[in-house]
């Protein structure tokens, strides 16, 4: 399984960034996928999932009514679009994978190369 994370950069606070995670390697649409986030100094932390299907998704407190993660099963690839950053947004983001199929996973196993979200004026 690949995974591959783009569209990250810089944006100033407020501002909305959307990132991209195109997947390869294995039947997309049978699984959940996460993003998660480290920042710099910190522990890696999720910041929310999609079901298979796209009807449920999950999110961090610190991110929800923010953030939104979608997907397009026709194109193996997993969104996450971010409005009214804060400067505390700032880390590389990855996207991830589980193992098994269909249900929400208690870990994931496969791991994105990072997209670096910088938030600064």
């Amino acid at each position: 399984v690949q995974l591959q994370a783009s569209g990250g950069g810089l944006v100033q606070p407020g501002g909305s960034l959307r990132l991209s995670c195109a997947a390869s390697g294995r039947i997309f649409s049978m699984y959940f996928m996460g993003w998660f986030r480290q920042a710099p100094g910190k522990e890696r932390e999720f910041v929310g999932s999609i079901s298979w299907s796209g009807g449920s998704t999950y999110y961090a407190d610190s991110v929800k009514g923010r953030f939104t993660i979608s997907r397009d099963n026709a194109k193996s690839t997993v969104y996450l679009q971010m409005n009214s950053l804060k400067p505390e947004d700032t880390a590389v983001y990855y996207c991830a994978a589980p193992k098994t199929p269909w249900g929400q996973p208690s870990e994931y196993d496969y791991w994105g190369q990072g997209t670096l979200v910088t938030v600064s004026s």
